[in-house]
């Protein structure tokens, strides 16, 4: 099923006897069961604002229309959203209804938030085909629900979206990325934390293992800005951090955090990939001790180590219980992005809540889909 319009959505929900498998571009590779459902007729931008730094568009469309239409006023997306295709192997088109309904946030993340933080507004259709709308065109403090925060992470299990809203960024005139070769983990993670509490506006901090980086282990920070600052800021990170730091510059540099946004080392291999949230101070250690246990064939950590992409062999169950047992002793989760269809089968992809927030997730639930429509099982945790 592919609807033109919201009412139309409206009405295939209300008529709905089963379960329904919402669907963007299909990019994400998603386990699903019951209907297709695709967004993808809910297509087009219906507001741009460039001087508001605001645009509205339907969910179903592709992100690579809405970034070029952005690119020609240079404007972009600040949180910079991953393109799933190449650590997937999936094809289709990115949508923005994904994005939003999944939060995808990339390596900026750090310096100015997650998706959600830059949805002004949503409309959407509830389990019930009732159309609600939540937000508006502005950043403004409501009473009630914040459904908009709500939607984002919700991985369409509470409605399927229509249309949203989002704030604009202007695209710096220039960038540069500091890369600091051969150190460990600790000692990067430790620098990229010293970088993060100078007053140079760094926008991105990550580190890959050898593993994931043709042998040699690096730690890349990003600051973006105006032309003379940039170059300012880069010489003084330089001081800090070590002579032998290289700069790169201008488009070299974006590919560079590009690769870091797509976890494009792990495209094409035959493993497992997980992703873990964690303190950055636990970071290192969670990593040596997944090694030991032989489950850390290569990461990536970005966010400071604050997230972690990491790779892990097909076996078995891809190491979820030693995974989640660790991430858990050191105040984390971890969630299953990529596996052969046979361990997907057996381990849930989101890790097991506490049972208050179990029970305040099945609520939400109960409330918004009370037939249990939407996206069934995808965020079950076991």
């Amino acid at each position: 099923m592919r609807p033109g319009s919201e009412a139309e959505l409206a009405e295939i929900i209300r008529g709905a006897n089963g379960p329904l498998r919402v669907q963007g571009g299909g990019t994400r590779g998603l386990p699903g069961q019951g209907e297709l459902l695709e967004t993808g007729g809910l297509s087009g931008i219906s507001l741009y604002e460039p001087g508001a730094l605001t645009l509205v568009a339907g969910a179903g469309t592709p992100m690579a229309e809405i970034e070029a239409a952005l690119a020609e006023k240079k404007q972009r997306l600040a949180f910079e959203p991953m393109d799933h295709r190449a650590l997937m192997g999936t094809t289709g088109d990115p949508t923005l209804g994904g994005v939003a309904a999944a939060n995808i946030s990339g390596p900026r993340r750090l310096q100015v938030g997650a998706a959600r933080d830059h949805m002004l507004g949503v409309r959407f259709v509830d389990g019930a085909g009732r159309i609600v709308k939540n937000g508006g065109r502005v950043m403004k403090n409501v009473t009630g629900y914040d459904l908009v925060k709500l939607m984002a992470g919700s991985h369409g299990t509470l409605g399927v979206l229509t249309e949203v809203s989002l704030k604009l960024q202007a695209i710096p005139e220039a960038e540069a990325t500091l890369i600091l070769r051969g150190r460990d983990m600790a000692t990067s993670i430790a620098a990229l934390t010293q970088a993060m509490s100078t007053p140079f506006d760094v926008s991105g901090a990550c580190w890959l293992s050898p593993s994931a980086n043709h042998g040699t282990a690096e730690a890349r920070i990003r600051i973006e800005g105006l032309g003379g600052s940039v170059t300012y800021r880069a010489a003084q990170l330089k001081a800090r951090l070590g002579e032998d730091a290289e700069i790169i510059e201008g488009p070299d540099s974006a590919t560079l955090w590009q690769q870091v946004r797509d976890v494009t080392p792990f495209a094409g291999t035959g493993g497992a990939v997980w992703k873990i949230s964690t303190r950055p101070t636990r970071a290192a250690a969670l990593i040596e001790a997944l090694k030991a246990k032989g489950l850390a064939q290569a990461a990536i950590a970005d966010w400071s180590g604050g997230l972690i992409w990491l790779l892990t062999g097909p076996d078995a169950d891809a190491g979820a219980a030693e995974i989640r047992a660790r991430t858990a002793e050191a105040t984390g989760h971890a969630t299953l992005i990529r596996a052969p269809d046979a361990i997907r089968a057996r381990v849930p992809a989101f890790p097991p809540q506490p049972a208050a927030l179990e029970t305040l997730a099945k609520g939400l639930r109960d409330r918004f889909d009370p037939r249990g429509l939407f996206n069934p099982g995808l965020m079950e945790t076991a």
